[in-house]
């Protein structure tokens, strides 16, 4: 750690914003901005925008040219220093002959976490870090928890009315919140590399659990149609009661189809892949944790489930869940209507479980709030 100067946290706020032009489009890759500074102005800047093209470093570095020499470089991310799908940032910082290099955080990948500010500091660079760390970390939570402990972050979204019901005693819930809502629900999508939800919602709700570009609102303005990621959708089937006649088919992005047992031989699309997940032993359902294990062994730094009260319940009680979005609507409809979450195992008040609140904020006519679980 050390002492920085104004001037340093200005040109590390830009890498910062930067990197969030990544948000939509870097994973499973970190977001990671770059700036290039020589004598007090910036003579080259960049962003990492999809994996397998160049990194932040590479695209500030070639806009910089020659003025890289003697300059400092400040990078959200610690450069990398192993070949990947592109060569190793810290070689093409060494290359350009820059003399200082800043980094808000060092990176938690195993195969660099030190490597890549060693490799400059071999080759006589200078190198700092831990400038704005805390606001680097909040540009890849899910890359960094995936990194240090082998499982996606997870967040559970759900909406309700103010009197905690999801849906009409007969399972009418179209639509509970407002059109706003619903379009902070598809930028949630874009930005996760998967969604997760259960076998009731795709056939009951006939849902396809997409990114729609023309439901993203403003932000249609920043991320066109031609860059959208469609996440991965994780849809648990343990019944094998899922056709290909559902519109969640008729979409051409990767499918993950959670079985229990043995594989349903229907004649699937050929996105569409069958995983088996044993039950777990104490339960006669599908294993959480192993599926989360086998999510995280895909390269899905984040997972947004949208489910029913059974799966969000049962990933909330079994812990595995890190940040709650609850979308609350201005209505009531009493008591016949559906819970928000089943967790029948909690019957007094000191199993219940615990968040702290993070953000509250109106979505249109709706209240969004952000709560991480304590655990």
């Amino acid at each position: 750690m050390s002492n920085f100067s104004l001037n340093d946290h200005q040109f590390m706020q830009r890498a910062i914003s930067l990197a969030k032009r990544g948000h939509y489009t870097t994973s499973p890759n970190p977001r990671v901005g770059c700036v290039i500074v020589q004598n007090g102005e910036i003579v080259g800047e960049g962003f990492h925008q999809k994996a397998g093209q160049g990194h932040a470093e590479v695209h500030a570095l070639k806009q910089a040219g020659e003025k890289a020499k003697g300059a400092t470089a400040y990078v959200t991310l610690e450069p990398c220093s192993h070949y990947g799908l592109t060569p190793p940032c810290a070689e093409a910082l060494i290359k350009a002959q820059v003399s200082h290099v800043i980094a808000a955080m060092v990176d938690p990948n195993p195969k660099v976490s030190g490597r890549g500010l060693e490799l400059l500091g071999a080759a006589g660079i200078t190198t700092q870090f831990g400038l704005l760390e805390q606001d680097a970390r909040a540009l890849n939570t899910g890359f960094i928890q995936l990194m240090t402990t082998k499982r996606p972050y997870v967040r559970c979204k759900l909406a309700a009315t103010l009197d905690g019901k999801t849906a009409m005693a007969s399972g009418e819930s179209k639509w509970i919140t407002g059109v706003e809502a619903r379009t902070d629900v598809q930028r949630l999508r874009a930005q996760s590399c998967g969604v997760i939800c259960g076998a009731d919602s795709v056939i009951f709700d006939n849902a396809q659990m997409n990114v729609r570009w023309q439901a993203l609102g403003e932000l249609k303005n920043s991320y066109p149609e031609v860059d959208v990621r469609q996440p991965v959708r994780i849809v648990i089937d343990s019944k094998n009661r899922l056709t290909p006649d559902l519109a969640i088919f008729k979409t051409d992005s990767k499918i993950l189809l959670i079985r229990q047992g043995i594989e349903n031989n229907v004649s699937w699309p050929h996105f569409v892949e069958q995983v088996i997940i044993p039950k777990a032993s104490d339960s006669e359902y599908i294993d959480l944790k192993l599926l989360l294990t086998y999510l995280a062994q895909q390269r899905l730094n984040d997972v947004l489930i949208e489910s029913g009260s059974q799966l969000a319940g049962a990933f909330i009680r079994q812990n595995l869940v890190d940040e709650l979005i609850l979308f609350q609507a201005p209505k009531l409809i009493g008591n016949d209507g559906k819970g928000l979450v089943n967790m029948p195992e909690i019957v007094t008040l000191s199993e219940a479980k615990t968040v702290d609140i993070t953000d509250i904020r109106m979505i249109g006519k709706d209240i969004r709030i952000t709560a991480k679980f304590n655990r």
